[in-house]
């Protein structure tokens, strides 16, 4: 093994020579080619060969093998020349690449083998890699899964997002609670990506709109950037299908730099188109607090989809100019856009311009090509998170598509009158542009509606929430434009390599590995559930993924946790809707209940460790409350010996992909309790389910679907309906609500500053009053926080008998196969893209 210094670099076995050999695929040619990138392809000081130098060194060794099936798959495209997709999102939450193309490749045996001829192992040097900062949640990792899923089902699909620097933050735990620093993820380089040179596309911001001689339109002046590709490989599993992840980088050219102003010592102004072009990819979702910040964000948007349009059309109109018979009619029978979310919605009045201002067209062609063209995903119910830009810093940093976007209202606005008199009282709400005085705005959920050929919803609740509320009136004007697609995880990353134990007692006995991609053969455990053979390698698994996270904890906080206790995680995006703040007052109550009962007592209860995690936005005040109680309360909990075997309270920082890897194998129950209607979907509780970790949770998003195929009996169900929110709220503002005694109980316990002297009167305040802006408990907690501690009950009972806890987290394993991403997107696919597999022979 390496000592801390790592190896001398000209240290290496004599009998492996350095060669380069995209094409190895046994240990010792493969411990050459990793030789030959540590010599010849040097980024470090050549003496030395640590873990570091040994990580980069083994990524481009693989990366060489990525790069030739890519070149192969591009020009198996090429030839073909299949109608392909271009998934635009703003979030990549893409994790460490090695293991998982490694794994994908299906050379984990050699490349560990080779690695060991060099005096390392796979997992130190796997260790080595910082995740790809390119995402926050369960948006980034959903379109992650999709690319995997595209790869492997051989469609042909690009990604395209945006190049940041420092991601959104890394999270530091201090006294203070959540302190934000940047993140260091390039800080060095990533070895995975390739930069396209002759990729470079102009992307313009401000000016105005010339008008020609001829009625035309173009859009000229003001500040232009130069949008620069980034490649990073995504190998399909079991496939020579290698795919895109196209990054784009912000720069400004050589003669944007002014010499004369240099010269004169006035460095920032000289350098200033410089200086804005880097911003642009410097962060994700800079705060937007400020007009500068607006600005930045729509800058990033308008950035990510104007480029990727650009690179689109371009492609087609190189496939055109060869073949001299294709028009830009043909267009949306070569070409699917999908919108991520509102955050890419600009390429539409994008693909638009470019169609008419650039290739000639008038509009009734341009909107024929780009309504045929583009599809929208809604991710949210939640009024915040549906996007609404200010008309005047649209009108200001995009003139020309302010125009397209007023036109395509007025066409829209002048057809809704012409055809559908009963919705004229309505066509305030349903039209593009809120015109109200006082703050006109882009409604831009609405643009995509109107716009798109197809939008779906992402969970069959919150598809039909989509289809009888927020899109009731456009559902009647378009029946068929809208569809649901229930998301899914990839099996390969979120349970064959995070957790092999599991997977290989899944392979011995459904006697295949073939499940790995057709989840659905997960169906073939619910005859073993009740075999004591099955029940106790299922048992072993679990307990070596829960030793392994207690190692992680102790290393990463240093509490120590008990790995025969209860393991109950909540991990996600802290925000009030997904209601972190019920489960740490659960746990308050718990501890209070604890601390009163005699020491005999306490030793029936079943010890329970309660993990939480995930990053509170910068400038969400509440949220970082939350953060600051979870610790609070664990610091007590943790250090009191009367109390500490029974129960631990553990808050894991800066949460991950490559954190969740750790976690979810090693859970036993997972929270997923936010308010019934509020979130879309989740992805986390697929992979926790997926994984035979139970759930207690409500009746939102995908629950209803997990609860439905692993059953209801393994599902440990409590809440409000999202049916009854409504009422409930009202029931609140009418004075009617009356508190149970328990939740009284626990707040009180933390106003009387028991968890230390941080002033938790705003948190709580939320919960308190019947209306007012931050008051009368708009997510419920109150309400449902009886009917969760019963559910919690539960819980203890299952757990007490092992047995019949082993049987349920078996049939919860078995009954995740539809949550594969895999099935989301042959749906996809199919329904919505109308692109077909196109394997590499």
């Amino acid at each position: 093994m390496a000592n801390a210094n790592g190896k001398a670099a000209n240290s290496f076995p004599k009998e492996i020579s350095a060669k380069a050999n995209p094409e190895a695929n046994e240990a010792t040619e493969i411990a050459g080619n990793i030789i030959y990138h540590a010599k010849y392809s040097p980024h470090f000081s050549p003496l030395k060969f640590g873990p570091e130098q040994a990580l980069y060194a083994t990524a481009e060794s693989l990366r060489d093998r990525l790069i030739q099936l890519w070149n192969e798959t591009y020009v198996h495209f090429n030839k073909v020349d299949p109608k392909q997709t271009y998934y635009l999102s703003m979030e990549y939450l893409q994790g460490r690449a090695l293991t998982n193309a490694i794994g994908n490749l299906n050379l984990q045996g050699p490349y560990a083998d080779a690695l060991r001829k060099l005096g390392y192992e796979l997992e130190e040097i796997a260790e080595q890699e910082k995740d790809a900062a390119l995402g926050n949640g369960g948006l980034g990792r959903l379109a992650s899964c999709f690319l995997d899923s595209m790869a492997t089902l051989n469609l042909p699909a690009w990604g395209y997002g945006l190049r940041y620097r420092h991601g959104l933050f890394k999270q530091l735990i201090t006294k203070k609670g959540q302190e934000e620093i940047a993140e260091d993820w390039l800080e060095k380089f990533s070895p995975w990506e390739i930069v396209r040179h002759d990729v470079v596309f102009p992307v313009r911001f401000f000016g105005n709109v010339q008008i020609n001689p001829d009625g035309s339109r173009k859009w000229v002046g003001g500040d232009v950037v130069q949008a620069l590709a980034y490649d990073v490989p995504i190998p399909g599993y079991n496939t020579k299908n290698t795919i895109s992840l196209r990054l784009w980088e912000a720069k400004a050219r050589a003669e944007d730099l002014d010499l004369f102003q240099f010269n004169e010592g006035e460095y920032e102004l000289a350098a200033q188109l410089h200086s804005r072009a880097q911003q642009i990819c410097t962060v994700l979702y800079p705060g937007d607090a400020t007009e500068s910040g607006k600005l930045l964000r729509l800058k990033q948007q308008f950035f990510l989809c104007s480029a990727s349009l650009q690179d689109i059309m371009s492609r087609f109109k190189e496939r055109s100019t060869a073949e001299g018979s294709r028009k830009w009619s043909d267009f949306p029978s070569k070409v699917a856009v999908q919108m991520n979310d509102t955050h890419p919605t600009l390429a539409i009045p994008e693909l638009m311009r470019l169609l008419m201002d650039d290739n000639g067209l008038g509009w009734d062609e341009a909107w024929d090509v780009t309504s045929r063209t583009v599809a929208y995903t809604n991710h949210t119910v939640l009024p915040e998170a549906l996007e609404k830009w200010s008309q005047s810093l649209m009108w200001k940093l995009l003139p020309r598509h302010m125009e397209i976007i007023e036109e395509i209202d007025k066409r829209f606005v002048k057809n809704i009158r012409d055809t559908r008199v009963d919705l004229e009282d309505k066509i305030s709400s349903l039209s593009i542009l809120d015109n109200n005085p006082q703050k006109p705005v882009v409604r831009m959920a609405n643009l995509c509606v109107v716009s798109s050929h197809t939008v779906n919803g992402v969970a069959q609740l919150h598809s039909d929430i989509l289809k009888a509320e927020l899109f009731a009136d456009y559902v009647s004007i378009w029946p068929n434009k809208f569809q649901n697609k229930t998301n899914g995880i990839t099996p390969r990353r979120w349970l064959r390599f995070c957790s092999p134990e599991l997977s290989d007692i899944i392979t011995k006995w459904l006697k295949t590995d073939k499940w790995i991609t057709d989840l659905d053969l997960l169906t073939g455990l619910r005859q073993f559930a009740d075999n004591e053979e099955l029940q106790s390698e299922w048992a072993s698994a679990k307990a070596a993924n829960k030793k392994r996270l207690a190692h992680y904890i102790e290393r990463v906080t240093g509490v120590s946790i008990d790995p025969n206790s209860l393991f109950d995680i909540q991990v996600k995006r802290i925000h009030e809707y997904k209601r972190q703040l019920m489960n740490i007052l659960g746990v308050v109550y718990r501890f209070k209940k604890l601390k009163e009962m005699k020491p005999e007592e306490r030793k029936k209860t079943v010890p329970r460790t309660v993990m939480i995690g995930g990053k509170a936005f910068a400038t969400y005040t509440n949220a970082k409350r939350i953060v600051k109680l979870v610790n609070d309360v664990g610091d007590v909990v943790n250090s009191d010996p009367e109390v500490n075997e029974y129960l631990k309270v553990v808050f894991v920082p800066n949460y991950n992909v490559t954190v969740a890897e750790i976690l979810i194998p090693g859970s036993e129950l997972s929270q997923h309790i936010s308010t019934a209607g509020m979130e879309a979907s989740g992805t986390s509780n697929m992979k926790f389910a997926l994984n035979g970790c139970l759930i207690i949770g409500t009746l939102d998003g995908a629950n209803v679907e997990i609860r439905e195929e692993v059953g209801e009996e393994n599902f440990f169900l409590f809440g409000a309906t999202a049916d009854q929110v409504p009422g409930l709220r009202k029931e609140r503002e009418d004075g009617l609500f009356k508190p149970d005694p328990r939740f009284e109980e626990a707040k009180q316990f933390v106003k009387s500053g028991v968890f230390g002297s941080y002033d938790y009167g705003p948190l709580l305040d939320s919960l308190e009053g019947n209306t007012g802006f931050g008051r009368g408990d708009y997510f419920l907690v109150g309400y449902d926080f009886p009917s969760y501690m019963d559910a919690q009950a539960k819980v203890d009972e299952a757990y007490k008998d092992k047995k019949r806890w082993l049987k349920m987290s078996i049939l919860s394993t078995a009954g995740s196969g539809k949550f594969s991403s895999d099935r989301t997107i042959a749906q996809y696919a199919k329904e919505i893209w109308n692109i077909k597999a196109c394997p590499v022979p």
